[in-house]
């Protein structure tokens, strides 16, 4: 009997979930593959009805809009605004979901006929004047009333300085709210204390529908607009693109907008965003989009905007209609995520230096840098690859015309938001999610915010929270992947946060040695029985010199993917493998080693674009 010991940088694996009755019951009632049923139990279901809701829920299982507190009050002063034709000025955040929800109300709400301006919030300043600026913006165009869009909740003084002037307010956002709710007509947010919506991971985007399904349904029932009269199918869109660049869960009726929204996306009716898609990669078949394509193609494209240059020209593209204009702005947008790219790159230069020439702070389970030298567009990307690589609280704080302006990424033992709220005497601001969020802060301040992060980090996080880990899905053999159970997989789609591609794991030997591809990839020739079957192990080429014996026993965890690059085969995205030794050790145990300086060229300064490096924007 074989057993297995890990490379240097394993993570622990951990097994699937077993419960045999429950496997069998899915298999029988839903007549799916026995490894797609497996990992449906490592993930959690534990009923049919839970199961059914997830594979088959359809769009009238959305839920009614009216759930949310103060619905009856955002509808009925929109419709008003409506009605009197007052000017509204739509205000979103200048990430990819405030840019998807404002293009979205503004569209909406034009078709119905109001007059609707819009201003997104410019990263270049400070976050305690953006709705300040947009009142002046408001006041010159004599806006009425003023919607937010992914953002406001946290503005409680700078609100009350618009509804000064007689402006209302309506706030529509999905973040965290602090003690101090925003006096104005209506505040939409799931999140807000006591609130009966049932589905609190709504996105920005995601409440704006919301919003624009309410308006419509109260429309509709007064007998103002006929019932065709508004397809809400079509700005789902929008709801897919920025639900997933927003990294929101994929899970009940998020998976729902988002599965629909993809459909509506690969009908290409939205021309600035299919020119942008065709732009970032020709060889994308728009018919069959999917999330991964949105969150790495599309999704840094947009964000590039907020980070480096004007997100309102996002929107822009998002409600063009002239095609040729589309194409122009696409072009743009790619040549913005290209130095977007270049500057990330030199960031992560400096991180890297930094961690190795102060290999002490990895001993801490917090991290937090500081400099004036990083752009503040592209720290949130940075410090989410270093959370990721060291899985640890990660702060990154750019510091630029004498402010501080921080992001935040932790990991699930260690929620940010109550930690934040401990050192807001010494913060400017802060707000966000537990998992993602951002700070203001005065420089001279930073070392005592790092003293407080780091102290709170090491009481509460122990070794094994801070170490990497592969949560395994199903084991299967060569002989069970098949293009049949390729396409039972699909039901689990579409992936993302909390969704994620299932791991799954095997026992294979090599047939031949490994080749090293694109300088730090290795390239793997698998064999089970008579199948051999290609991985591609991305970042792993140092461990090339560890795989040169014959006959070589491995253990294999992995996605599965069908590569249409040349014919069809399936092929084998390696997450993590072990080498057979002759010690027998049980799949959860790990070989712990020292956490050491990511060296260059690390996963760190990688530029690819996945889910991993598309996260929530402060």
């Amino acid at each position: 009997m074989l057993s297995w010991y890990n490379h240097a940088d394993s993570p622990i694996w951990v097994p699937p979930k077993e419960d045999p009755d429950l496997k069998e019951s899915i298999i029988k009632e839903f007549k799916i593959h026995p490894v797609t049923a497996q990992v449906l139990v490592s993930r959690g279901f534990n009923n049919i009805e839970q199961i059914h809701k997830y594979l088959y829920a359809k769009l009238p299982d959305l839920y009614d809009p009216y759930l949310m507190a103060q619905m009856p009050q955002a509808v009925k002063r929109v419709v008003k605004a409506i009605e009197n034709k007052e000017n509204i000025l739509i205000y979103g955040d200048n990430d990819v979901d405030g840019m998807t929800g404002t293009a979205l109300l503004v569209e909406f709400l034009r078709f119905l006929g109001a007059n609707v301006f819009f201003y997104v919030s410019n990263r270049g300043t400070l976050r305690q004047s953006l709705i300040v600026e947009a009142l002046d913006y408001a006041l010159r165009n004599q806006c009425k009333l003023l919607i937010t869009v992914d953002c406001g909740i946290t503005a409680a003084n700078e609100i009350a300085k618009v509804v000064e002037h007689n402006v209302d307010v309506i706030i529509t956002d999905h973040h965290v709210p602090t003690d101090t709710i925003p006096n104005c007509i209506a505040t939409l947010n799931p999140k807000l204390l006591g609130n009966t919506y049932p589905n609190a991971d709504l996105t920005g985007v995601g409440v704006a529908f919301k919003l624009a399904h309410g308006i419509t349904n109260t429309l509709v029932q007064e007998g103002k607009i006929p019932p065709r009269k508004v397809d809400l199918k079509r700005y789902l869109d929008l709801v897919a693109l920025g639900t997933i660049s927003d990294m929101g869960s994929l899970l009940g009726e998020n998976r729902i907008l988002v599965r629909y929204g993809l459909i509506q996306l690969s009908k290409g009716k939205r021309v600035g965003l299919s020119k942008l898609i065709s732009i970032s990669d020709p060889d994308v078949d728009l018919s069959d989009l999917t999330s991964f394509t949105i969150a790495s193609k599309v999704a840094p494209r947009l964000n590039s905007l907020g980070r480096i240059d004007d997100p309102t020209k996002g929107v822009q593209l998002l409600l063009i209609r002239n095609t040729a204009m589309a194409e122009k702005m696409a072009i743009e947008l790619d040549l913005n995520n290209i130095e977007r790219q270049k500057i990330e790159r030199a960031v992560s230069l400096d991180v890297e230096t930094m961690i190795a020439q102060t290999p002490n702070m990895l001993q801490d389970k917090a991290i937090i840098l500081a400099s004036d030298k990083w752009h503040p567009g592209v720290i949130a990307i940075v410090s989410t690859r270093i959370s990721k690589y060291y899985h640890r609280p990660t702060v990154m704080i750019a510091i630029e015309n004498g402010v501080g302006k921080g992001s935040i990424r932790s990991i699930p033992e260690f929620p940010l938001l109550s930690v934040l709220k401990n050192s807001s005497d010494i913060l400017l601001n802060f707000g966000g999610h537990d998992f993602a969020a951002g700070l203001t802060i005065k420089p001279e301040n930073i070392e005592e915010f790092k003293s407080r992060f780091i102290e709170e980090a090491n009481i509460t996080l122990k070794n094994h929270d801070v170490m990497t880990k592969l949560y395994l899905d199903a084991e299967i053999n060569f002989e069970e992947l098949t293009f049949d159970f390729m396409e039972s997989l699909k039901l689990l789609e579409p992936y993302g946060n909390e969704n994620p591609q299932p791991i799954l794991f095997c026992k294979a030997k090599q047939a031949w040695p490994p080749k090293v591809v694109g300088r730090s990839h290795l390239k793997l020739y698998l064999q089970q029985g008579p199948r051999m079957l290609e991985g591609i192990a991305f970042g792993k080429a140092g461990e090339s010199p560890n795989l040169r014996r014959k006959n070589l026993s491995l253990l294999v965890s992995f996605i599965p993917v069908v590569n249409t690059h040349l014919g069809q085969c399936i092929q084998l995205q390696v997450r993590d493998f072990k080498v057979s030794k002759e010690e027998e050790v049980p799949l959860e145990e790990n070989t712990v080693t020292s956490i050491k300086a990511a060296p260059k060229g690390s996963k760190i300064q990688s530029t690819h674009d996945g889910f991993v490096d598309l996260p929530i924007d402060f």
